[in-house]
């Protein structure tokens, strides 16, 4: 089986192909040949958002591909800041219009603060999610959505959804990578049937330049951005790698060796990742 080929089957039955391709910080007059050739290389599922600027790109490169349209999972996410059900209603209906596409496989909830809160406010937004939740609820009743999730979501975040409306989140977006492995909240999202997604695999380009993971990588004959997504998907996550080069879209898809579960446990011990100029985005620790 090809990894292409490997799912997860969500707690709704809709099956996701485990390995993605990201497209955060791709302008939107480029990430169509970026989707195109990720599709061409056997890539069948794509993750944007609306605060990517680039739905635009991905919708045309989906309806233009060299495979049918049902062949590829697409998600995007709704808005950090949308916290009305009117917002996010409209935020839905926005983005299938930009796309050009008549339903999304998938919408998430982008974060459970906005942005500007991020690291600077204790309110987690319980009514405001629950709110933007029942608008995306009604939209798979609709037809534009074929499942939904969130991203970012702690305990207490995940609880408000899943003792307050009636659908569990299919997924829970993570920021997951060798230096940042937040087990406790990847083994609560998986022990309640919410499958994790594990964005910047690659710590936003900050693995490359750890001398223990280029060493453990050197071990195994691989590149360190193979080595970091073949460590999240040992946690048996669906892993985001991002990239607009064809090259490594082709590399980190190449993930076919094995992890001890000795040098498993020495890539979680890693700690203290220095995230360069990315440091100010929120994900990263910073502030807008």
């Amino acid at each position: 089986m090809s990894i292409f080929d490997e799912t997860i089957t969500l707690n709704n039955g809709v099956k996701i192909p485990r390995l993605a391709l990201g497209v955060w910080e791709i302008d939107d007059d480029k990430v169509a040949d970026a989707v195109k050739s990720a599709v061409d290389i056997g890539y069948r599922h794509v993750d944007t958002a609306q605060a990517y600027g680039n739905e635009r790109g991905v919708g045309e490169a989906v309806r233009n591909a060299s495979v049918p349209r049902d062949q590829i999972f697409v998600n995007s996410k709704v808005a950090a800041e949308h916290k009305t059900y009117d917002s996010a209603k409209d935020s839905i209906d926005e983005t299938l219009n930009k796309m050009g596409l008549d339903y999304l496989d998938m919408m998430i909830i982008h974060n459970p603060q906005p942005w500007k809160e991020v690291n600077q406010s204790n309110d987690r937004h319980f009514e405001g999610n629950l709110e933007a939740w029942r608008a995306m609820e009604d939209a798979v009743k609709a037809g534009k959505l074929k499942t939904i999730g969130v991203s970012s979501f702690e305990k207490e975040d995940l609880d408000n959804l899943i003792k307050n409306s009636d659908t569990k989140p299919a997924v829970n977006q993570v920021q997951v990578h060798i230096g940042d492995t937040p087990l406790d909240i990847i083994k609560y999202s998986q022990d309640n049937d919410i499958a994790v997604e594990a964005f910047s695999p690659v710590a936003h380009g900050a693995a490359l330049k750890n001398d223990k993971i280029v060493e453990v990588a050197k071990k195994y004959n691989v590149s360190v951005p193979q080595l970091c997504i073949r460590y999240d998907w040992q946690l048996n996550t669906i892993v985001l790698p991002k990239s607009a080069n064809p090259d490594h879209m082709k590399s980190n898809a190449d993930i076919d060796f094995v992890i001890s579960d000795d040098d498993m446990k020495v890539l979680a011990s890693i700690g203290n990742m220095d995230y360069g100029d990315a440091s100010s985005y929120p994900v990263f620790g910073g502030k807008l």
